[in-house]
């Protein structure tokens, strides 16, 4: 399908089932809209009225553009068909291999993040420390569960997982020695909110995690609206410094700061400014995803607001990296020129089936958004997994499984969507979650519009 849009004076028309995109002028940016369902002679008639003010448009013009756009057809460039639908089918024969794991080393937080999807760090269960003994097993049974694949990726997570670090470091040392023993190679993820980040930390994290992970929402009012400690202070100016040191110290690469918006910052583009302007180059910001009783859930009426955000944000973006201030926004990478296999592309994070989260006891969920839900639970790191059913339907839950997606220009850029999302809003992991989905769009939109913009410079 073809999807037309104009954003910050782009005319801008990408074909989504080849990934193809084209920056036209007005005229040929109409005539492609028209294309499709009208006759030639249809389209020089109807654009010859359009631009009846405009004396340099005239059919000669207009037919060389029509000729164009079916050269382009032909070459697989405009109004290219799906190829990939029935690739979808085969999903559950395919024989998938486990390659990541995020270990839930603390059912335990030392803040009281209000909006937090975990019960403030407790998953809404019962405190808990993953010991080394669960670690350890963990980790065998990713290597035990990866077939040929080398490279295996493992989160530490919470709560709050540098509660306990000695497990950390104690599990670190283990996996590589594993590591030559099994010709596999460990990729490492600290995900913290920075309350307890000291020296010994940073370097041990600047030593073993391929990324770092560390929460911050922005500005400090809006940090420290939710992002309190057990006693109600905020924890901005303890954590703030702290960051800016671990990033400084990893030579602000593979590491980022990871915050979330709410109804009550709609401008969420100031908190991603803000951190910018702290010196932080690698930035996410995600929507919370809430009960809709909260009061700090994101709300239809905020939708508005919320895409006009995300087009203030690039246009700065493109303004700071001219003037050599440039970062990175999460949720605005793109690869347009190859970008991950079609697999991935449909599938999206192998949720449930290449991923999953070990709760502190060693219990498995497809991830962390779904643990301490009975229906998902997988199994357990010592005895495998055995609700092989779940796993099925995981297999299935791509971008095809969603009704909504299969005329959705997005579809190869979101593979269908985040499905802990879609079960929390819909109850059912192939629903849609639908404000998600909007926000999504337009990330797509702006992040191409920001590609555009490095490639062509100003729209004239």
């Amino acid at each position: 399908m073809v999807h037309r849009y104009k954003n910050n004076g782009y005319n801008i028309v990408l074909d989504s089932n080849s990934g193809s995109v084209h920056v036209v002028d007005p005229v040929a940016y109409d005539v492609i809209g028209l294309y499709e369902d009208h006759s030639t002679d249809e389209i020089v008639t109807k654009i010859l009225e359009a631009y009846k003010d405009q004396p340099d448009v005239n059919e000669e013009e207009i037919r060389e553009i029509i000729e164009d756009v079916e050269t382009l057809k032909k070459e697989h460039k405009l109004f290219t068909k799906d190829i990939f639908a029935d690739t979808a089918v085969d999903f559950k024969q395919r024989q998938s291999v486990i390659k990541a794991l995020c270990l839930h080393i603390a059912h335990d937080c030392n803040l009281r993040c209000k909006y937090c999807f975990a019960g403030e760090g407790e998953y809404k269960g019962h405190k808990a420390i993953m010991s080394y003994e669960v670690g350890k097993r963990a980790l065998d049974f990713l290597i035990e569960n990866s077939g040929t694949r080398r490279n295996l990726e493992v989160d530490f997570f919470g709560g709050e997982p540098l509660m306990d670090f000695e497990v950390i470091k104690k599990l670190v040392a283990y996996a590589r020695e594993q590591e030559k023993i099994y010709d596999k190679n460990f990729r490492f993820t600290l995900t913290t909110n920075g309350v307890l980040l000291d020296e010994e930390v940073m370097e041990f994290a600047n030593k073993e995690m391929s990324n770092v992970v560390l929460s911050l929402d922005g500005r400090k009012e809006v940090n420290d609206r939710f992002r309190v400690t057990p006693n109600g202070k905020g924890s901005y100016d303890l954590i703030v410094p702290k960051f800016q040191k671990m990033a400084e110290s990893r030579n602000q690469q593979d590491y980022y700061i990871r915050g979330t918006y709410t109804h009550f910052n709609t401008d969420f583009a100031s908190d991603i400014l803000h951190v910018a302007d702290l010196g932080f180059e690698q930035i996410s910001m995600e929507p919370v995803v809430a009960p809709p009783e909260e009061d700090y859930a994101l709300k239809e009426s905020d939708l508005p607001k919320l895409l006009s955000e995300y087009d203030r944000l690039a246009v700065e973006m493109i303004k700071r990296k001219k003037a050599g201030k440039g970062f990175t926004f999460f949720h605005f990478m793109i690869d347009m020129t190859g970008g991950p296999c079609i697999v991935k592309r449909i599938s999206g994070c192998g949720v449930g089936t290449e991923y999953m989260a070990v709760t502190p006891w060693g219990d498995l969920y497809p991830c962390h958004q779904f643990v301490d839900n009975p229906d998902f639970l997988l199994g357990n790191v010592f005895d495998g997994v055995k609700n092989t059913e779940i796993i099925d339907k995981f297999k299935m839950c791509n971008v095809y499984a969603h009704e909504e997606c299969k005329d959705c220009f997005a579809k190869m850029y979101c593979s269908g969507g985040c499905p802990a999302n879609a079960f929390h809003s819909t109850g059912d992991i192939t629903g849609v979650y639908k404000l998600g989905c909007e926000l999504h769009k337009k990330r797509i939109e702006c992040a191409i519009m920001i590609k555009v913009a490095e490639a062509f410079g100003d729209p004239e």
